[in-house]
């Protein structure tokens, strides 16, 4: 790595280009100008850029400009089909060569490794490093980094994956993505989980607070819990991650060893969890924060 990279990560050497700045985007973006550090950013709707630049981050015109402007380029986007237009066909190859890439979308695999194999044509370097921990991990400095590729790249790049949180490698090109998805089969698990209790405390006449407070600290409990519980209960469904990308995620979860050609693991949690999320969006909720999962199960049972 020191032949690559004969410099550490500092704020007055490292250039950080940001594409991608929505709601996760945007915090994680923050913390490194916090820091210090140089930022630009670009994002299809330009003035989603406006409280970054308030903060000293420059704005690019184009994702080919970003490119060239950063020795290292992050992207926080929603969909695989977003990824492989900005990343794979747009923003590798314009990247400068030692340059590294770190896609923080929830993606699929495959496209995570074909991503990976194009800059390395380009001698450069990609790292897939999906998060969990939604708006508040984001603000917080508190996700969890799940980072594949090259471990000593990981480890290069720790002094900024710091500024937002824990980095986990997990293996190679894709296994990222993969620690993603499972994460998500577990997180929706717990949201519906979660979910069901309240609904049922409810109608058993208890205080819905009184419950969380209660139960907190035993085995019901769960960041989960910790993270959405009141907002649950008090209808706040303000997008942390958005019911539209659970369902995304969790048929990534369902269907993705048929794509790459592995035994589909059959996850009957995940596929149920996944058709809850699918009614919350067609009840058009895609675009609210995954807690509002709560809002199927109330209308289910007539609330």
């Amino acid at each position: 790595m020191s032949a690559r990279y004969p410099t550490t990560i500092t704020p007055t050497q490292t250039r950080i280009g940001w594409v991608g700045i929505g709601v996760m985007g945007s915090a994680m973006a923050s913390r490194l100008l916090s820091a210090g550090y140089s930022v630009t950013v670009y994002d299809r709707t330009p003035s989603k850029a406006a409280p970054l630049q308030s903060k000293g981050a420059h704005l690019a015109p184009s994702v080919a400009d970003l490119a060239r402007a950063s020795d290292v380029v992050f992207t926080m986007l929603g969909h695989p089909s977003d990824v492989r237009q900005i990343v794979l066909e747009n923003l590798v190859p314009s990247l400068n060569p030692n340059s590294v890439i770190i896609d923080h979308t929830s993606s699929h695999p495959t496209l995570a490794k074909q991503i990976y194999d194009s800059a390395l044509e380009r001698h450069c370097h990609s790292v897939d490093a999906p998060v969990s921990g939604g708006d508040i991990g984001a603000r917080d400095g508190k996700l969890a980094i799940l980072a594949g590729g090259d471990e000593d790249v990981v480890k290069w790049l720790k002094p900024l994956f710091d500024e937002m949180g824990r980095v986990t490698y997990v293996g190679g090109p894709g296994k990222g993505q993969h620690c993603k998805i499972a994460n998500q089969i577990t997180a929706g698990a717990n949201l519906l989980g979660l979910s069901e209790g309240l609904v049922f405390a409810e109608k058993a006449g208890l205080d819905k607070l009184k419950f969380v407070e209660a139960v907190r600290g035993g085995a019901a409990g769960s960041m989960v819990m910790e993270l959405f519980g009141d907002r649950m209960i008090n209808k706040d469904f303000k997008p942390g991650g958005v019911a539209e990308y659970m369902v995304k995620d969790l048929g990534m979860g369902v269907d993705v060893g048929e794509e790459e050609g592995d035994e589909v693991v059959v996850l009957p949690g995940a596929a149920l969890t996944k058709q809850l999320f699918a009614s919350m969006v067609a009840n058009g909720g895609g675009k609210l924060g995954t807690q509002g999962l709560i809002s199927v199960i109330e209308k289910i049972n007539g609330s």
